[in-house]
């Protein structure tokens, strides 16, 4: 039976192989569900329980699990360790900064292309990515084996680029423009609110300050 991850609890674990990778750096073999629990200010029953949901090494007592391995279970676990290829959609601001960003290989994600509208961009390289022109998303989808579209155009575009990149066969929109878009069963949707992930930043520090 195939386990179910819950939108919180599949947020978690980057934060816990980040921990992981810092107590590896620190030249830690080991580390208890205690240990992480309380470099994160989590609840030690709820690391547990994430912990056991994606490793079968059930730690050695008064150790707890070896950093190492955990780290090697969860980054298969996410993924990151079988390439996914994708391609950028809009090289404006945002879509400049991420195809610039170093990280995404440690990841496994692959950007592979982009595409813009404008003529500015189209045919130049950004960091050995080739900027070509959004008309032909739906012809090179397929040409480049792309499974996710990375959305970064205006609100009012997003909608009909996704439909084209699905169309040429993505199977995952990981969206930064600012609305919701609507995609077929089989097609998932990942949305980056910056506008609501600053809310509710905004409010747990007003809630912070109002204690003081």
């Amino acid at each position: 039976m195939t386990k179910s991850f819950s939108q919180n609890q599949l947020t978690r674990y980057p934060i816990y192989l980040k921990i992981l990778k810092e107590l590896r750096n620190e030249g830690r073999a080991f580390a208890s569900s205690r240990l992480i629990a309380s470099r994160l200010g989590y609840n030690e029953e709820q690391v547990k329980k994430d912990l056991a949901a994606v490793t079968n090494n059930s730690g050695v007592p008064g150790r707890g699990r070896e950093v190492q391995g955990l780290i090697d279970d969860i980054e298969t676990f996410l993924g990151y360790r079988d390439s996914t290829t994708a391609v950028l959609i809009g090289v404006g601001r945002m879509g400049q900064a991420l195809l610039d960003y170093p990280g995404f290989a440690d990841m496994g994600l692959d950007i592979i292309a982009a595409f813009d509208s404008s003529s500015d961009k189209i045919g130049i390289e950004i960091n050995g990515k080739a900027i070509m022109d959004v008309s032909r998303l739906e012809e090179m989808m397929p040409r480049l084996n792309a499974h996710i579209a990375i959305i970064c155009v205006p609100a009012s575009h997003a909608q009909s680029v996704a439909d084209k990149a699905i169309a040429g066969g993505a199977v995952g929109i990981w969206n930064f423009a600012p609305t919701h878009i609507a995609a077929p069963a089989g097609v998932f949707v990942e949305d980056v609110n910056l506008a609501s992930s600053l809310a509710v930043l905004s409010h747990r520090i007003r809630d912070i300050l109002k204690e003081d």
